[in-house]
């Protein structure tokens, strides 16, 4: 008579309690990495929506005082808007205050600098987590694997003659073990490389514009403040 073909919830339930305690780990690992990388995909794709739309605007030869009066009113800017709100409005308030010319530029860009700062801490929260499941996975689901293989070996020693249909059951299910761990390593592996790129581009990109921004306020520090509106 065959014997009974073996399938991945058998071998899960006929498991030892360290390997199925592993196995949940893995499984725990593997759903919140795939929530980490579904929601900072949203998030980086809206910051770099936002980027492109702010450029659009910054650039189209408008009054930039008039585009920060409708950031201020719209309130909740991230990203470059954030960056552009924080440095024209300490610049407008250390001009208003009298502070010298030289050190109007210095006072912006230590402003938009912080909210950079913030913007970038945004975009990296949870990328350590995927750095972390991606690298760990696979020594939790190794130990499942070794655990359980020495589990089948000691339950041969009382067995008089072992043979495959004795021994593969037991191997099948130590191997489950590193299956778990590669399914979770592998996704937070990738994103995280991605993911960490993409903060990369965005954190260059968020630097040529205060550069860009610093050049447009360097010519104005020394106008009147009649003339702030740029």
């Amino acid at each position: 008579m065959n014997a009974e073909p073996l399938s991945m919830l058998k071998l899960v339930g006929d498991a030892s309690i360290v390997v199925q305690l592993v196995l949940g780990v893995l499984l725990a690992a593997s759903i919140g990495s795939w929530a980490i990388i579904l929601g900072k995909r949203a998030v980086l794709a809206r910051a770099r929506a936002e980027a492109e739309r702010f450029e659009a605007n910054f650039w189209s030869g408008g009054d930039l005082g008039s585009l920060y009066r409708t950031l201020e009113a719209r309130g909740g800017n991230s990203g470059m808007s954030s960056i552009f709100e924080m440095g024209f409005r300490e610049f407008a308030r250390l001009r208003q205050g009298g502070v010298p010319a030289d050190q109007l530029l210095e006072g912006a860009r230590r402003a938009m600098r912080v909210a950079q700062l913030k913007e970038l801490d945004r975009l990296e929260h949870n990328l350590a987590m995927l750095a972390t499941i991606g690298s760990v996975s696979p020594y939790v689901g190794l130990f499942g694997t070794v655990w359980g293989i020495m589990g089948t070996f000691v339950a041969l020693g009382g067995v008089q003659q072992a043979t495959l249909a004795t021994v593969a059951p037991g191997i099948a299910e130590a191997l489950v073990a590193t299956a778990f761990a590669l399914v979770a390593a592998i996704p937070a592996f990738i994103a995280y490389n991605r993911y960490a790129d993409k903060v990369g581009r965005l954190e260059m990109r968020y630097d040529a514009f205060m550069e860009e921004f610093s050049s447009i306020l360097q010519r104005h520090a020394g106008r009147p403040p009649a003339g702030e509106a740029a």
